[in-house]
């Protein structure tokens, strides 16, 4: 048995019997031509309706019965990596390649990342010197390689440095601009960095290239150039096939009076905590709005936006009489926040229910002050977004060890997978009153019982910003744009402290923190 047909028993554990209609019709149809595009193609189809876990039920089967194409097992690694982070799966179809193609540039290069980003950076650069040393004609595109898997890793000096010395001599593309602008924006040189993106974008436009130049003019304060680029944006929503999608596109100078209008979620629940700020402006002129988001964002803006119609997004069907639509990331760009003045101010603008509030105080600790703690952001599929949800995460150990002992009770605000790391921990009692919570409403409740929230970036951070509970960010070293480059505030959250770590490491920063609590206290 080979290694991908090995893999293949992968796909068997997600269940045969569950593949949907999409998979067996995409399938049959591969069957019949199997080519690298049409995998491709067909992989994007099933992530556009957000079935990821198709696609490496598909890929396995599909390249398991041609093992000796090399282009196909390419392409499988390719969509592999783009909508997972199953690099083991990506190892196995570059090395079938490989056996196949031996001299494959790209299959080389899917090896050395996947090395880096599991954590051999020196093995992974070693893999990809060998490269350069044989494929001299082929140094620019291997330079790429590098310097992107260097970024996804979260090393953007050392990307910056391989990139810096290619240029002295080397072949100029647009990729390699746009990873320069990449570098110098994760390492919060914001305003040296959009000089590359504008080069690069000049040689070649890209819709990666604009996003990345749109979030740095925003990391750089020039709020009224990005939400221009950044309005124009690929979509990050998993139902790509959503229905509104299809309604026109919500801008700054459309009228709205009379007219309904329908805001959707993109991107995460803290971009739609963030930026839901923004939704009066078109109570203002007469909208009739309805927002339409996940399940646990529904009861906390229905009670906040008494006014709107909020609904479940899963269980929201056509309707038809709406004159636009738009994702809730655009609100500042249609709302005219051009400046960091611009920016409503409006604190809180999300509430919680005073009877859910009542309630967890009732559950509580009596001891005073409460300070609650989220340690982890939310684990993405994809690769990309896996890797930066490990560059803004730490551990509740890590944390804890730099917090406690401490005169104060401890609150646990952490949801999801890293919930369950309060069973091995044995420091300072930590109360955790999740298992009651059924949506954000009830975050928002907890917290509002609470003197100080701690949070890495992620959504209940966003959560106690908006309510305008008292909070502190520790924040990664590549800041998000949101953040800016420097500083210990931001003109988002007047009720948010920033802490800035200054290396990949939270051990200092977390010092930082712990030192700032005790006098707090």
């Amino acid at each position: 048995m080979t290694d991908i047909e090995t893999k293949r028993g992968l796909g068997s554990e997600m269940g045969d019997a569950a593949q949907s209609v999409d998979v067996v019709l995409l399938k049959e149809s591969l069957l019949q031509s199997p080519t690298p595009a049409h995998l491709i193609e067909a992989c994007d189809k099933l992530a556009a309706k957000g079935q990821l876990i198709d696609i490496t039920r598909l890929v396995l089967e599909v390249t398991s019965l041609h093992l000796d194409d090399g282009q196909l097992s390419l392409a499988g690694a390719t969509v592999i990596l783009r909508y997972s982070s199953r690099y083991e799966i990506v190892e196995t179809l570059a090395r079938n390649t490989l056996r196949v193609e031996p001299d494959n540039v790209a299959a080389q290069a899917f090896l050395a990342h996947v090395r880096v980003v599991s954590g051999d950076v020196a093995g992974g650069c070693s893999l990809f010197s060998g490269m350069m040393e044989r494929y001299p004609e082929k140094r620019a595109n291997i330079c790429e390689f590098i310097s992107m898997s260097l970024l996804e890793a979260g090393y953007p000096a050392e990307a910056l440095k391989v990139l810096q010395s290619h240029l002295m001599n080397g072949d100029v593309t647009a990729a390699l601009l746009n990873n320069i602008g990449c570098a110098l924006g994760r390492l919060n040189r914001s305003s040296e960095a959009l000089p590359w993106y504008e080069r690069a974008l000049a040689l070649e436009p890209s819709p990666d290239a604009s996003f990345g130049y749109a979030c740095t003019l925003l990391k750089a304060g020039r709020l009224a150039d990005g939400w221009q680029i950044y309005s124009k944006r690929d979509l990050i929503v998993k139902d790509k096939s959503a229905w509104y999608l299809e309604l026109p596109r919500l801008g700054p100078d459309d009228d709205v009076s009379g007219r309904k209008v329908l805001l959707f979620d993109e991107q995460g629940f803290g971009d739609t905590i963030q930026f839901i700020r923004c939704l009066p402006y078109l109570l203002e002129r007469g909208a009739e709005v309805t927002v339409v988001v996940p399940p646990m964002l529904v009861r906390l803006l229905s009670q906040s936006f008494p006014g709107v119609c909020v609904r479940d997004k899963w269980s929201f069907g056509q309707e038809d009489g709406y004159s636009y639509a738009a994702p809730i990331p655009d609100l500042p760009y249609i709302s005219g926040v051009m400046s960091v003045r611009d920016i409503p101010a409006a604190i809180p603008y999300l509430r919680a229910d005073e009877g859910d509030v009542a309630r967890f105080a009732a559950l509580l600790p009596d001891r005073r002050p409460r300070v609650g703690l989220v340690w982890a952001g939310e684990r993405r599929a994809q690769s990309e977004y896996d890797l930066a949800d490990k560059r803004r995460s730490t551990t509740l150990a890590e944390m804890g060890a730099a917090l406690t002992p401490v005169e104060a009770t401890l609150v646990n605000l952490q949801f999801g997978g890293p919930r369950a790391e309060i069973e091995a921990w044995d420091g300072q009692p930590l109360f955790d009153p999740m298992g009651d919570v059924r949506d954000m409403a009830d975050t928002a409740a907890i917290m509002k019982n609470l003197d100080l929230v701690i949070s890495v970036d992620t959504a209940p951070l966003h959560l106690a910003g908006a309510l305008g509970c008292p909070v502190w960010l520790v924040s990664r070293w590549d800041a998000c744009w949101r953040w800016g480059d420097e500083g210990s505030g931001t003109p988002w959250y007047p009720n948010m402290r920033v802490f800035r770590a200054k290396e990949r490491s939270f051990a200092p920063v977390l010092q930082e923190v712990g030192r700032a609590l005790r006098n707090w206290l």
